[in-house]
């Protein structure tokens, strides 16, 4: 039997309510995509995202047994948060659906203006490095682009049901070269520090529907 008194069992820090540990979460969340769309994953260490996120590294533990599950956990979070963007511009009726998509290359322009076009894409950031990463994200980045893709090509085929593009437009292979030359942009545009290769790209790949 143990002759430990309440008192004593309930020494230390109190228990954090689950308000505050999801706070802590959601802050944790939030400085991992900062830091991982504007330097990557190999080269920064968990102490700078919880500096930054002013969370204590006790409380990392609680969430993520190691930064490889954080790493998981980060591109889901920016997975969602992507294709919450494409659906608000893709499915917006208020406009014809090649205008939805020349929509989301202004948006992506404001945003990585008004980051001094210091951050990128997440998944693109990764991709480049993934010979040093866990093998584990490769099949789930992959699969993140291929959602993008879809997304992408029903917009697409709405503007060939519209009469934007031919009847013979490959709609899905039209989806997938949006995104291999869209990634490469970014990185030039973080690489120039300016919008210019984002236009360049959308205006060859607009003029290529037509």
């Amino acid at each position: 039997m143990s002759n430990a008194s309440p008192l004593s069992r309930n020494r230390g820090r109190p228990r954090k309510s689950p308000e505050e540990m999801a706070h802590l979460h959601n802050a944790l969340i939030r400085a991992g995509l900062v830091v991982l769309t504007e330097k990557g994953f190999s080269a920064v260490g968990i102490d700078e995202i919880l500096r930054l996120a002013g969370v204590p590294k006790g409380s990392f533990y609680a969430y993520y047994d190691s930064k490889e599950a954080f790493g998981r956990a980060l591109i889901d979070a920016y997975a969602g948060y992507f294709a919450t963007k494409l659906d608000r511009w893709f499915l917006d009726e208020a406009l014809t659906p090649l205008a939805r998509l020349h929509a989301f290359v202004e948006d992506a322009k404001a945003g990585m203006a008004r980051h001094g076009f210091t951050r990128g894409c997440l998944v693109g950031n990764l991709g480049q490095e993934m010979g040093t990463l866990p093998p584990s994200f490769r099949r789930q980045l992959t699969d993140v682009l291929l959602d993008w893709q879809a997304r992408t090509a029903t917009c697409l085929r709405a503007a060939q049901a519209a009469g934007e593009i031919g009847p013979e437009a490959d709609c899905d292979q039209l989806a997938e070269i949006f995104w291999i030359g869209w990634e490469g942009a970014v990185l030039r545009a973080k690489l120039e520090l300016s919008p210019a290769p984002l236009d360049t790209f959308a205006a060859g790949f607009l003029a290529m529907l037509r």
